[in-house]
């Protein structure tokens, strides 16, 4: 474990040099890890355990298009997929990979499976953090520990294959056999962490709802929606307005600040674009940092994870999704930029 100076402060890391994936091996090499779940993380999680060596089975509902979805990967029934509760008993370590709702519906489940010595693994921290809302209280004997990768299954597996990794946070919760941590550390390098940094479950839940609903997702859609409308109030075409909202972005500056941060993405600007920016940048801050702030005590509060169990649990919860995406998927900028993907060099 390495100390390393972020912006000016210290913090723990772990790298695949130091922690090596021959080390991991070692360290799990008598468990049995039971991914739960095949949806948004299980399949890259699992695949990539798997192809890093590690012995891997998958729990999953039958009769599901994530059971064969899971077939199609290669799982085999009855030797590397069974259903949900066989694979927990089966499991010295189960990875509980289903969606926030679905942990509080089978927690009772899993729970009686946990037997001394097991370790219940998370890639979030909402089910422990708001467990007063959950139910999800682990027995006092089994380690609970948490790698979250900063990305989704889709591209943690992407980039696995690409022979590249996506940043993980990692926490201990419970260390009930004493190698809590080396058994979250090995299975963070398993799964194909780029490096992994400290955190805890509580400051991993805060920080990645307040992400997603800020400027991962929730806060991004809102920014460039209003830039778009703007601009076509005022006579700019759809086209005009998506290129000068998204694909610019997209396509050309976004590689700039991922690379290098984002003065050098200013430098490879016009200079009255960076006049621009240096100018307003301060009047948007001060407009989003109340947003922001209210949204922090919104997670803080657990106000947003109430509203998420509260919705998530309906049983239309699925068909009332759809139909939101699709208005998303529907409205005249993202129309737009089907045609304008259509319109890349690589696609024609």
């Amino acid at each position: 474990m390495a100390i390393l100076n972020f912006g000016g402060v210290d913090e723990k890391v772990v790298t695949r040099d130091e922690f090596t994936l021959e080390k991991a091996r070692e360290v799990l090499k008598d468990e049995t890890i039971a991914v739960i779940g095949y949806g948004v993380q299980g399949p890259g999680q699992a695949l990539n355990l798997r192809d890093n060596g590690f012995k891997v089975i998958v729990g999953q509902r039958k009769e599901s298009k994530t059971w064969d979805k899971a077939v199609a990967d290669g799982w085999v029934p009855g030797e590397t997929l069974f259903e949900i509760e066989e694979a927990a008993k089966r499991g010295t370590i189960i990875e509980y990979l289903l969606s926030d709702a679905a942990q509080i519906a089978l927690w009772p489940t899993i729970k009686k499976h946990l037997t001394a010595g097991k370790a219940l693994y998370f890639s979030h921290g909402f089910g422990i953090t708001y467990s007063e809302r959950t139910g999800i209280v682990p027995p006092k004997d089994v380690d609970v520990i948490m790698v979250a990768p900063k990305g989704s299954g889709t591209s943690l597996r992407t980039m696995f294959l690409q022979g590249r990794g996506i940043n993980s946070s990692y926490a201990v919760y419970q260390d009930a056999t004493g190698h809590a941590l080396d058994r979250c550390i090995a299975l963070g390098i398993g799964v194909g962490s780029g490096y992994l940094f400290e955190t805890t479950f509580k400051r991993e839940v805060y920080s990645d709802l307040t992400g997603e609903r800020g400027s991962l997702m929730g806060a991004i859609q809102g920014l460039l929606l209003a830039q778009y409308e703007v601009l076509r109030e005022n006579g700019h075409t759809p086209s005009e307005a998506f290129n000068e909202t998204v694909e610019e972005l997209t396509q050309s500056l976004m590689p700039l600040f991922a690379a290098k941060g984002m003065d050098w993405m200013y430098a490879n600007c016009s200079t009255t674009a960076q006049r621009g920016a240096l100018d307003w940048m301060g009047p948007f801050h001060d407009a989003i940092k109340p947003v922001m702030e209210k949204l922090y005590d919104s997670v803080k509060t657990g106000n947003e994870a109430q509203i998420s169990i509260d919705t998530n649990s309906q049983p239309d919860y699925r068909e009332k999704l759809n139909a939101e995406l699709k208005a998303l998927h529907d409205s005249e900028m993202w129309r737009t930029g089907e045609t304008v993907r259509k319109l890349r060099p690589e696609n024609n």
